[in-house]
């Protein structure tokens, strides 16, 4: 998909992602993709999986929410489109998967996880809730509205899941680990690993520091205070380029994508403008084995591949 600057590329990618996962990889806020003045948009699309055709409707209204439909059938949630479809998208936003807080890694895991083992996408919300629980109950005990006991139940359920959601965000990253090394050592960048930061928090340690937290009104120990390390021969959060962490992102995207089944929709925005020839002939071997991929770029020369199928974008639009 070739285009000028503020040609509506990024725009046709993002209504892509919306028609897939629900949801908007650029905003979390749906006022945001509809077009000012207007209270309502949507997206439709006619997609192929296994070889049948399906058709996706997604209707933003100011004030609503999101509305899905799936072959004319309405889907509880926009996000469940993301069950049906998997796709994975690289922005320069993304950026901040190494450049960013421990917060944004923590979610990416997550996200992860829940792709490559459907049946623990709950674990990090069910995690969240018990957190969210011990922590009012902590605040309650602090103001002396409740006694101290009732933490205790709390403290069991954070410290089960917690074991869990640890332990599974460390099966994530020992099975991204692989595949993110091989394609960093293809970019040029040896050395790649993932380290997951953080032990499982047992019921025992949770009640030690029991008074500390009831202090504090928060709980001070668990997978919500965990990390994940992504380094090259050094750590490249604090240490990397922005080109280095660019490929560090790409390499996780492709990491995932092979290990999904069947392979994601590939949507890569503007991913070629820090790669060289060598790193973009790295990038066409890549993604020839995978599934569909949608690739933004200024100009057809700049292409990693000769592409199956050319779109070009003026004024938000596919000539």
């Amino acid at each position: 998909m070739t285009g000028e600057n503020g040609a509506g590329k990024t725009n046709l990618l993002e209504a892509i992602h919306l028609g897939t996962q629900g949801f908007s990889p650029r905003t979390r806020s749906d006022a945001r993709m509809i077009r000012d003045g207007e209270h309502a948009a949507s997206v439709s699309l006619e997609l192929s999986r296994a070889g049948v055709r399906h058709r996706v409707r997604v209707k933003l209204t100011l004030g609503a929410g999101k509305a899905a439909e799936l072959d004319g059938s309405r889907l509880p949630s926009a996000e469940s489109l993301r069950r049906e479809f998997p796709t994975l998208v690289f922005t320069p936003d993304r950026l901040a998967v190494v450049k960013g807080g421990p917060a944004v890694r923590r979610a990416y895991l997550d996200r992860t996880l829940s792709r490559l083992v459907p049946s623990l996408s709950g674990l990090p919300p069910d995690y969240a809730a018990a957190l969210a629980q011990r922590n009012a109950a902590l605040r309650r005990a602090q103001l002396g509205l409740a006694p101290r006991d009732a933490v205790a139940p709390w403290t069991e359920r954070v410290a089960g899941l917690g074991r869990r959601l640890v332990e599974a965000r460390r099966e994530t990253a020992c099975s991204l680990e692989p595949g993110f090394r091989d394609h960093l050592d293809r970019f040029g960048l040896p050395g790649g690993r993932l380290s997951y930061e953080g032990d499982p928090p047992a019921a025992d340690a949770l009640a030690a520091r029991l008074d500390a937290d009831i202090a504090r009104g928060t709980t001070g120990l668990g997978p919500h205070l965990d990390d994940l390390a992504i380094s090259a021969g050094r750590e490249l959060r604090g240490f990397g380029s922005q080109g280095e962490q660019r490929l560090a992102v790409l390499a996780l995207l492709l990491a995932e994508a092979e290990l999904l089944s069947p392979p994601p929709l590939l949507l890569l925005d503007d991913v070629l403008s820090e790669l060289d020839l060598r790193r973009r002939e790295a990038l066409a071997a890549a993604i020839a084995g995978l599934g569909q991929t949608l690739i933004t770029a200024t100009h057809q020369s700049t292409l990693p591949v000769e592409p199956a199928r050319l779109v070009r974008v003026g004024d938000g639009t596919a000539l």
